[in-house]
């Protein structure tokens, strides 16, 4: 098991999510009524750190909100989940990131995000942090913020030899890579394949090919989540499948945000690899077993009454 308090800092975005309930979603120009407005906190970023804190992780937010009301509650309701949020700067230039969704009665959605703040979230922002990113055991970051931005946190943390973390969603050209050490990449099956220009499905017959493609792009260890199927883990060594916790799913949004903050929580407090995948998994999957990102995310108790389970499967 990892120890308690390991320190990571996550980079990356804040948003509120406004959520309307409608019957059926509008056609161009048409106006629905919404049965409910539903406010929410999400954005990748935040929602990875909230999970790594539930594991027992110390952790530190790296952000941008808005100058408003949004952004300060928001800064509120992390830090009392024991997040650190001094890292989180304000501007005057935008509005705290914010996502409009539409839901109908057949769980049909259509999303319009504006980055605002997040689009805030400059170079310059990441050095003036340089320092708390040197002192953590490890980095995690996702790609809703600019992409200089994620380039300067990983060369920061390359340079102090802190592990980087990196969940490359929304996945995007331009990141240089190659370049610099990413220790452990986490992917879902789509997100490998286009990095990779590679088929996953016949993974363990085209080991050596994936090993080197690993090694062109600088990649300590390879993580593919694939929903319920078993989660793939590749490094220079060895291809494992580690089961997954079988469930029912009520809301999948913001699932693969939780395995990142667990498996960073619990791969930077010391725990074997599979361990940390295996504990991963099961946040995975019980952050599906309710809706919203955040308010599914599972506690470190409920984890690991989940874990034994999972390890039950593996023997």
């Amino acid at each position: 098991m990892s120890k308690p308090g390991a320190k990571v800092v996550v980079v990356g975005s804040l948003n509120v999510d406004y959520i309307a309930l409608v019957e059926q979603l509008p056609s161009a120009g048409e106006t629905v009524p919404a049965t409910e407005l539903i406010k929410r906190f999400g954005g990748k970023g935040a929602n990875q750190a909230v999970a790594a804190a539930r594991q027992g992780a110390s952790v530190s937010l790296i952000g941008c909100v808005g100058e408003d009301d949004e952004g300060r509650v928001y800064c509120e309701s992390l830090a009392a989940e024991g997040i650190e949020v001094t890292g989180i700067s304000t501007t005057l230039k935008s509005l705290t990131g914010t996502a409009l969704i539409a839901v109908d009665s057949a769980a049909e959605n259509t999303i319009i995000v504006a980055a605002g703040a997040n689009g805030e979230l400059k170079r310059a922002a990441i050095k003036a942090q340089q320092q708390r990113i040197q002192s953590a055991n490890a980095l995690l970051l996702q790609q809703e913020i600019p992409l200089e931005s994620v380039v300067e946190a990983v060369r920061i943390a390359n340079r102090a030899r802190v592990p980087v973390v990196f969940n490359p969603s929304p996945l995007r050209e331009g990141f240089p890579w190659g370049k610099y050490h990413i220790e452990t990449l986490i992917v879902n099956a789509g997100e490998a394949e286009s990095i990779f220009r590679l088929n996953i499905k016949n993974i363990a017959r085209n080991i050596p090919t994936w090993r080197r493609a690993l090694l062109k792009r600088a990649v300590g260890q390879l993580i593919i989540t694939r929903g319920a199927k078993a989660t793939l883990y590749v490094n220079a060594n060895e291809l494992e499948e580690i089961p997954t916790l079988q469930v029912r799913p009520v809301d999948t949004v913001g699932a693969g945000d939780a395995f990142a903050g667990a498996f960073t929580a619990h791969s930077a407090g010391g725990a074997e690899i599979i361990s940390a995948i295996q504990r991963a998994n099961c946040v995975g999957a019980l952050a599906t077993l309710k809706q919203g990102a955040q308010e599914a995310i599972p506690s470190l108790r409920a984890t690991e009454m989940a874990f034994r389970t999972v390890r039950r499967l593996c023997k």
